[in-house]
């Protein structure tokens, strides 16, 4: 039935819904020749945010659907849909045909929408490596840091005890001479410790870094992950290659920390030592790359997994 007041599309037009020609405010089913009496509201998609983080552009309704017209962001853009069981052309091909799956999408699932590393849905912005794998928070990093520091140093009680046995009684020893001194009216004038202390903390310190490299090496070239970063599901890999670290990175990283540790115990350069090992675990907070000096140095990251 054709309705236009001589108003018609040309006929290579292909059937789908377009602009009434009677009414600006609605849209009218073409199928292919003439109009049909079916009518319904202007209506299309909305518009959403393009590839990487730009205002997406909604195409213009008016006339007939281009095939592939393309939307901000440069990826193809959503068609409108029709009234319920009627396919348009542009979506399902022809009038009447049953629906074809889009963008590789299983049935009742979401669709795809395009992603580029370092984004993630439209609108939301997700640090990430070159390759699209999410990095780690800085909390989750810190708490899997403090369940392995407990858990190497279990580890390594049975070398170290006796040598913080030691070097606690020695400090005791010192502690109470000085509150004895300061009672007596004569408190000492120097607040370094006594030579004996390092004795017994230097070796204890250099045995549990020991015990906690070859924790860490052994974990990272096995699993990719130690036990704390497995409970908080982290992991760490190369930035550029994903998969399990090779050992000479992950022995630069954890090098990195020991010598820090090491040389944080050695009197007059130890506060030094003290305050870059602090700048290293604080770097990722304002880091682009959610890197620490020692991920630096060894090229890793720290990703969810």
């Amino acid at each position: 039935m054709h309705l236009g007041v001589g108003k018609t599309l040309p006929v290579s037009s292909p059937a789908g819904w377009y602009d009434d020609p009677e009414d600006p405010t609605q849209q009218r089913y073409w199928d292919g020749s003439v109009w049909t009496d079916q009518r319904r509201a202007q209506q299309g998609p909305p518009p959403y945010e393009g590839q990487f983080g730009q205002p997406g552009r909604t195409p213009q309704y008016g006339g007939p659907a281009q095939h592939g017209q393309v939307y901000g962001g440069g990826q193809p853009g959503p068609t409108p849909y029709g009234q319920p069981n009627q396919p348009t052309q542009q979506q399902y091909g022809q009038p009447g045909q049953p629906p074809q799956q889009q963008y590789g999408q299983q049935q009742g699932q979401y669709p795809q929408y395009p992603q580029q590393a370092g984004y993630g849905y439209p609108g939301q912005r997700v640090h990430a490596t070159p390759d699209g794998q999410p990095l780690s928070g800085w909390w989750r990093r810190v708490f899997a840091r403090i369940i392995d520091s407990i858990i190497a140093g279990i580890i390594g009680l049975p070398l170290t005890g006796y040598f913080y046995y030691q070097y606690s009684k020695v400090l005791w020893q010192y502690v109470k001479d000085t509150m004895d001194q300061a009672s007596a009216g004569t408190p000492t004038t120097t607040a370094t410790l006594p030579p004996e202390v390092y004795k017994w903390l230097i070796p204890a310190a250099l045995i549990g870094y020991l015990v906690s490299f070859v924790y860490e090496y052994l974990f990272l070239t096995k699993k990719g992950a130690t036990p704390g970063k497995m409970a908080l599901n982290i992991a760490v890999r190369l930035r550029d290659v994903p998969g399990i670290p090779p050992g000479a990175a992950v022995a630069k990283r954890y090098g990195v920390i020991v010598l820090l540790s090491v040389v944080g115990v050695i009197p007059l350069i130890g506060t030094l030592a003290g305050f870059v090992a602090l700048l290293n675990y604080l770097w990722p907070l304002w880091d682009d790359k959610k890197q620490a000096l020692h991920d630096k140095v060894a090229g890793t990251n720290v990703v969810r997994t």
